[in-house]
């Protein structure tokens, strides 16, 4: 299976392969570290509310933040008020935004009572002409993310990608859950390729559970998605975009990242995490970030109760040094990690997006024991 580029409408990205929109991680340090890594074709921003932008809200222009590298990137609006999503992706689009993503699927309630995240689903033609307004008044793509319908007896998303694609919408992203389901459950490629179905030409991006390669090319070959856009699996393996891209292009599986790739990578993130926020707000950030990085690490117990209580570059540095001193009784003599303790490999499509209890006892899955993933959320 070959992976080609992509096009929405003018917008022609290098790769069919998407980062997702993460609430509260998503941000341009995070983008940063995917682009370096490589084979992602287009990042978006975490949520962001159109009337915030407008009313120039410094949290939501932080949201927002990008910079030379950090392209192609679109940002997400959420609002249901048709003049103020209009503006708000014309002001984005004269700061030089690439594309403007609507969200129609975050089931988050307070989003959904003022109509917008998954209550678009549920009224077509109102939802069709505010995204034919936006169409209307910028000349970048407007592209929509929705999930499959508000619960299973009203699967809307095939008729309502009909009614967008009609109203000049230039992709459509679907995660394969509908509202109800939050993230339980399994993701439904039958209701993703329904989607693909019902629209015409423009291209439908499948999400939901891409937390390994073959995962990727399961839903594409299964769906006939046009790509794929990862979220929760791209935190817990800033790596997946290249492995997905390697993979689809020659069937063959990338080694993991070792030991010292996975510092490299983690110490270059809180690098750009301190540049953007600053060293004291950048390193409380981080704390909630280090984690995911150990979830591969082997035992990190050493390292997680320390990264929590982290405030400055220095003290980081010395908790990593005193870390990698302490992980070296779980070691062979050629300095790998003893087979009991390290981590499994993740799946095709584990519900818990692979997560491996990482502790100082033989490595454990949490398939079966913990339902849904704690940690970042995708809002749609």
């Amino acid at each position: 299976m070959k992976s080609t580029g992509l096009h929405f409408g003018d917008l022609v990205l290098p790769t069919p392969l998407l980062l997702s929109p993460l609430a509260g991680y998503t941000n341009l340090p995070f983008r940063l570290v995917i682009r370096e890594l490589g084979s992602v074709g287009l990042c978006t921003t975490d949520l962001v509310n159109a009337r915030s932008i407008l009313e120039k809200n410094k949290k939501a222009l932080k949201l927002i933040e990008s910079s030379a590298a950090d392209t192609p990137l679109a940002v997400q609006l959420f609002g249901s008020v048709p003049e103020e999503m209009s503006a708000a992706a014309q002001y984005l689009e004269s700061v030089g935004v690439a594309s403007v993503d609507i969200n129609m699927g975050c089931p988050v309630r307070k989003v959904c009572q003022v109509g917008g995240g998954s209550a678009m689903m549920t009224e077509l033609d109102r939802t069709a002409a505010l995204v034919n307004r936006m169409v209307n008044a910028v000349r970048i793509p407007v592209t929509c993310k929705m999930r499959l319908g508000w619960d299973d007896d009203n699967l809307t998303a095939p008729d309502l990608a009909r009614a967008l694609e009609d109203a000049g919408a230039k992709a459509i992203m679907v995660h394969g859950r509908t509202r109800q389901q939050g993230f339980e459950g399994s993701v439904n490629l039958a209701g993703i390729r329904r989607v693909v179905e019902a629209v015409r030409q423009i291209p439908v991006i499948g999400n939901g559970d891409i937390t390994s390669p073959e995962a990727a090319r399961v839903m594409m070959e299964s769906t006939g998605c046009a790509g794929v856009s990862v979220g929760r699996g791209a935190f817990y393996n800033p790596w997946i975009f290249v492995h997905i891209q390697h993979y689809l292009q020659t069937g063959e599986l990338l080694p993991e990242p070792n030991f010292s790739e996975r510092i490299r990578v983690m110490n270059r993130h809180l690098d750009l995490m301190i540049e953007v926020f600053g060293e004291a707000l950048g390193c409380t950030m981080f704390r909630k970030v280090g984690p995911w990085y150990a979830k591969r690490f082997g035992p990190a117990s050493f390292f997680n109760k320390g990264i929590v209580r982290i405030s400055t570059r220095s003290d980081y540095a010395a908790l990593l040094d005193q870390y990698v001193s302490w992980r070296t009784q779980f070691l062979d003599e050629t300095g790998q990690l003893l087979p009991k303790y390290a981590p499994r490999p993740h799946g095709l499509n584990f519900r818990d997006e692979g997560e491996t209890v990482v502790t100082d006892e033989p490595a454990v899955s949490r398939r079966e024991a913990i339902p849904v993933p704690v940690g970042p959320n995708e809002l749609w």
